[in-house]
């Protein structure tokens, strides 16, 4: 047979193609399937909070160029990394942070995040297994008022606590829950906050890494938003990572594709535009570093490819002839709108 493209699901932002069921596996697979639809729901809502960091790196970058020299881009990151009258430059950042702890616990939808879970009362028999480090905003009160056998050494300990609270509760509830919708709009209340005070934060860590006589270093705005945008980056490269290895469980958990669709899987590659057969055939130059894609002429044995690259094929020739007919059919109606309309001019003549 001949060639293959790269697919769709290769994109930074892929998820990982659906599972094809068997009529033997339906107990456990229902379960196995939930439980990869929490892992896609999780980064969804992850990559939404990386989002706003984004645009939130755009817009002061934008605000930047169009604003005048000395002016401070949209005045919304201040590099005042002044410490208070004692020097005592971290716990005023700790009454700071308290006090975006109380608007965000203030709020009418924080009330599911304030204690901890009641796990036996709710029956969350699996809650345990999905979040393995519960977080509730009384924990976090008590650690900071060091009522907790462990305390906080820095403000970036609260602000990943506070974090947690939040990301635990968009874990755990399916997107389209009211728990999920709650516990995202709040974090990204408290994430914009956050922002405001992140050059102070990095002000005073810098401060307190240096000795005593060295002179004080303020992080101009810039730095800051850079440390956040290489942050963010970072952040952004893993949830693809585990994207991938998440979409590689589930395609390897796919039944043995049989003779027949394979046939059909064949037959589908040949129906493919150039563009998309070049894509094809670097999907599976992926799990086959030999597999020559840039050949004149290239055959390719169904049989000898693994099921993952079969499966994958599949889910992508599926995707491209469905989009194929879409634009086939949009081009059709196109013209005969236009064939109408001359009809209609010669008419009127």
């Amino acid at each position: 047979m001949s060639v293959v493209r790269g697919a769709a699901v290769e994109g930074a932002w892929s998820l990982p193609a659906p599972m094809e069921p068997t009529a033997a596996a339906d107990g456990p697979q229902v379960s196995e399937v939930d439980s990869f639809r929490r892992q896609v729901d999780d980064l969804l809502s992850k990559t939404d909070v990386l989002e706003k960091r984004v645009n939130e790196v755009v817009g002061f970058y934008n605000n930047k160029k169009h604003s005048s020299g000395g002016r401070k881009a949209g005045g919304r990151y201040a590099a005042n990394g002044a410490r208070d009258s004692h020097g005592n430059g971290m716990p005023d950042l700790m009454r700071q942070f308290a006090g975006i702890i109380r608007q965000i616990t203030s709020h009418e939808w924080a009330q599911p995040f304030l204690q901890p879970v009641d796990v036996v009362g709710l029956q969350l028999d699996d809650y345990h297994q999905i979040i393995t480090k519960p977080m509730d905003f009384s924990t976090i009160r008590n650690k900071m008022e060091g009522k907790e056998s462990t305390t906080y050494n820095s403000v970036r300990e609260i602000y990943s606590d506070v974090r947690l609270v939040f990301t635990n509760a968009m874990k755990y509830n399916a997107v389209g829950h009211p728990v999920h919708i709650m516990a995202k709009f709040l974090l990204e209340r408290f994430e914009e906050k956050w922002l405001h005070l992140l050059p102070k934060v990095e002000n005073e860590e810098r401060e307190h890494e240096e000795p005593n006589d060295a002179p004080t270093k303020n992080i101009s705005p810039e730095a800051a938003i850079a440390k956040l945008a290489e942050d963010t980056g970072n952040e952004l490269n893993e949830i693809n990572k585990q994207l991938e290895e998440l979409q590689k469980m589930v395609v390897q958990r796919c039944r043995k594709m049989t003779t027949d669709e394979k046939r059909k899987l064949g037959a589908g590659l040949c129906q493919l535009s150039p563009e998309d057969l070049n894509k094809a055939l670097e999907l599976v130059a992926q799990d086959n570093p030999s597999f020559q894609t840039t050949a004149e002429e290239v055959d390719l044995d169904m049989d000898a490819q693994s099921e993952t690259t079969l499966w994958r094929l599949k889910f992508f020739v599926r995707e491209a002839l469905e989009q194929q007919a879409n634009e086939n059919t949009k081009r059709k109606n196109d013209m005969y709108n236009a064939l109408a309309k001359t009809d209609s001019k010669r008419i009127k003549r």
